[in-house]
């Protein structure tokens, strides 16, 4: 009796501590589970607190500069777009602010939420996670390539957005995948800060990877040119119908997309007039 009485001790020392070491690896879990769960709402945190201070100084920013009247909106050649629609900027008020200011994007239909300033920094990299007022911020700015000419004289003029999940910034270009979006929203302008207004009709949107021809900014001759813009074309998602010849001057709007890190989404647009503010 003696030595079953001592086995059954033991017995159940062991499932005692056996449950012992079971809660303290349960209770290890759990303090780890709170800790990774903490630490990611804290990031989830400050990534909406980025949002929410780049979006309020996007909108002070647009409070400062931008002036709109739509009582003046004209439609002079018949197309459904507004000649004017009483939109204008103060780009001293925006030279105050960042002396790399060069120009402002905006979309009057949709995606209405384009509508930003445009920079150019001394590198491809300066705005990236920089605001247009300078602050440390993911939204970055809106940018034009370092090697464009600052008056969108080229014949392939570059410019880059993040592609954010609130939305701002160029996130909304990837609503070119479909034709029905474009036939909607066909234009897209650019203010300069010499008193211009230049107005783009979209021709091309698709994805593209990173190293793609698409970034080529100079072209040694009219051949090469066309070839490029036949490029443009042929990879596009839809066709257009709109013309581009070696006459033409395009800008390419480019922005990430959720494919990878290599691609990105481009919406290409052909400058069909230009008039002054």
């Amino acid at each position: 009796m003696s030595r079953r009485r001592h086995g059954r001790k033991h017995y159940h020392k062991g499932r005692r501590k056996k449950k012992s070491i079971g809660r303290i690896i349960t209770n290890i879990i759990l303090i780890v589970a709170l800790v990774v769960f903490a630490v990611s709402a804290f990031q989830l945190g400050m990534i909406g607190k980025g949002y929410l201070s780049g979006r309020s100084e996007y909108d002070k920013v647009r409070k400062l500069a931008i002036t709109q009247n739509d009582s003046n909106s004209t439609d002079n050649n018949g197309d459904g777009e507004p000649e004017t629609d009483g939109f204008s900027v103060d780009f001293s008020k925006l030279l105050e602010i960042n002396a790399d200011t060069i120009g402002w994007i905006r979309f009057p239909k949709e995606p209405s939420q384009i509508n930003y300033p445009v920079v150019q920094g001394k590198n491809n990299s300066e705005y990236l996670k920089k605001t247009f007022s300078a602050n440390e911020n993911t939204l970055g700015t809106i940018f034009l390539n370092v090697d464009n000419n600052k008056d969108f004289s080229d014949r392939n003029t570059l410019i880059f957005g993040h592609r954010m999940k609130d939305g701002s910034m160029f996130r909304h270009l990837q609503d070119y995948e479909e034709k029905s979006f474009w036939e909607q929203n066909p234009y897209f302008y650019i203010y300069t800060v010499d008193g211009r207004i230049l107005k783009y009709h979209i021709y091309s949107a698709g994805q593209v990877l990173d190293t793609s021809d698409s970034y080529q900014t100079a072209f040694e001759s009219d051949e090469a040119y066309q070839s490029f813009l036949d490029m443009t074309k042929s990879t596009a998602l839809y066709d257009t119908g709109v013309e581009v010849t070696t006459q033409s001057q395009i800008v390419t709007l480019s922005t990430c997309t959720s494919a990878s890190d290599n691609h990105r989404f481009v919406v290409r647009g052909v400058k069909e007039e230009e008039t002054q503010q």
